[in-house]
């Protein structure tokens, strides 16, 4: 799964800190999760969407690989 979630924060101007305040996780998570090494749960990936002002579709989406 791509994300473009690195993207969409630093568009917002938040760090990794206040976007992790933001959902209630650490800033690992979002670390974790920019880097591809995390897929975040559907509630967090919500909360993310939410956050950012995006659709979780626009934020998230399958590669091939997925499939």
């Amino acid at each position: 799964m791509k994300n473009h979630l690195k993207e969409a924060r630093t568009n917002k101007q938040l760090t990794q800190i206040q976007l992790a305040e933001l959902v209630n996780v650490s800033r690992q998570s979002i670390i974790s999760i920019e880097t591809n090494k995390y897929t975040p749960s559907v509630l967090l990936s919500l909360k993310l969407a939410h956050v950012l002002e995006m659709n979780v579709e626009a934020l998230f989406e399958l590669e091939n690989s997925d499939y």
